[in-house]
């Protein structure tokens, strides 16, 4: 492996942490920053997502429309407070389509704990994202969040 391809890697290992941490500590006024300005976004089974269907819990075409989420988060919907804590692992590059995009899946887990201290797996699944390099960083220009379950809790409001 060259000192490019690690440098990469240590690259993308950053940005997947950065993603976790800023969704953990609640800024998700800075969530939009992690995607293109023509991004996709998606939240859905894995049953769905191998049957190539296009429903999710959560979809967005845009990073506005990731701004509009993150507004509604915060003015309009009322929910139970709750804590994500996001483990990301096994990050691999699949496939380099073009000059600076790279196609990449991680794995993750989400334990969701409650105002009252209650802790629950919220989420186990991995991210099949499309990675671009924008100035002098990475986003994301698409990335969907495959549910391992198919069962999904009603309380999905934070991003995954």
């Amino acid at each position: 492996m060259d000192i490019a391809t690690i440098a990469r890697r240590v690259e993308l290992e950053r940005l997947y942490a950065d993603y976790a941490h800023c969704l953990d500590a609640d800024r998700l006024e800075s969530w939009p920053d992690f995607f293109t300005e023509d991004c996709f976004y998606r939240v859905t089974s894995a049953d769905n997502y191998a049957a190539g269907l296009p429903l999710g819990l959560i979809y967005a075409t845009s990073r506005n429309m990731l701004i509009d989420r993150v507004r509604a988060l915060r003015e309009a919907n009322i929910y139970e407070p709750q804590r994500y804590r996001h483990l990301v692992s096994s990050l691999r590059v699949l496939d380099e389509t073009g000059a600076g995009v790279f196609e990449v899946e991680a794995n993750f887990l989400v334990i969701r704990t409650m105002q009252e201290g209650d802790m629950t797996i919220f989420a186990a699944g991995r991210y099949v994202d499309r990675l671009v390099r924008a100035d002098e960083t990475w986003r994301f220009s698409r990335k969907e969040v495959v549910l391992d379950s198919h069962q999904i809790d009603t309380l999905l409001a934070i991003p995954l």
